[in-house]
């Protein structure tokens, strides 16, 4: 690679990459010139009662960008296999510029009194621990980046984060705690150059969605969308272009708070 930086593509590893908002927001980086690794587990797992994304998923993900979009098969709840990830783009990319949490799964259905407490741990393995394991993975590689710097950690929360829905407690601890690790990272970034940020979507058109739509007995997801005052559903696109535009050197002014690219739902 060329040592002037100027002319290098900016990298980023993306989790949850498969598809939904995560598969988005490869697509937009890598329309925008990025190097992107793509990771996913392309499995289903246990305690997660909707299927997950194949490896078929992840793989026209990467064939949409030939030679600029790679994709890794990884579990974000193995700390190592993060690390591993992150060295691996660090040689062969020669450094790392955003790091973008999307990996995530929905549960609930029950008031929190009945739910099971593995509901929980589920949703917290995947959605919080996956989060803060990418961070302290990639944030290292975002501060070997020579000054000035300008690397960018985005954690994807969700609408449900900030306020009360029915039967889904467990997932509105996850999402807030997404949001209570991004503002603890931005602290500890002070005077980096290196930002956080969290962007809590609204309802979007996405597998989890349905997923959600099924936990209420619900025909399908676009009953979800007279919440939103756009009274539409969202497609993954249009909250990828908040999460890239974070992503990029002009959201400097952005870093611990939150951008809320939710149609409304929180209004």
């Amino acid at each position: 690679m060329t040592t002037d930086r100027a002319l290098d593509p900016r990298v980023a590893i993306v989790t949850g990459a498969a598809r939904g908002i995560g598969a988005a927001v490869v697509d937009g980086l890598a329309g925008a010139g990025w190097t992107v690794v793509a990771v996913d587990l392309v499995t289903d797992m246990a305690g997660v009662d909707y299927p997950m994304s194949r490896p078929a998923d992840l793989e026209a993900v990467e064939a949409r960008w030939p030679g600029q979009v790679h994709a890794v098969m990884a579990d974000v709840r193995d700390a190592k296999a993060l690390a591993d990830v992150v060295a691996q783009t660090e040689r062969d990319h020669g450094g790392l510029d955003a790091a973008v949490a999307a990996a995530a799964v929905i549960g609930g259905g029950k008031a929190l009194w009945d739910e099971s407490p593995q509901t929980l741990k589920t949703l917290w393995d995947i959605n919080v621990l996956g989060t803060w394991d990418l961070a302290a993975a990639a944030v290292p590689a975002l501060l070997r980046r020579p000054e000035p710097r300008s690397g960018r950690f985005v954690g994807i929360a969700s609408a449900a984060g900030h306020r009360g829905m029915w039967h889904l407690a467990a997932y509105i601890t996850a999402k807030h705690a997404v949001v209570g690790l991004v503002l603890g990272l931005a602290a500890d970034l002070r005077g980096t150059g290196v930002t956080a940020m969290a962007v809590s979507p609204g309802s979007t058109r996405t597998p989890m969605l349905s997923a959600t739509a099924a936990l209420y007995g619900l025909e399908g997801p676009e009953e979800l969308s007279h919440h939103q005052l756009v009274e539409r559903l969202l497609e993954p696109a249009e909250v990828a272009a908040a999460i890239c535009w974070l992503c990029s050197e002009q959201s400097s002014a952005m870093t611990g708070s939150v951008l809320h690219a939710d149609g409304g739902l929180t209004t």
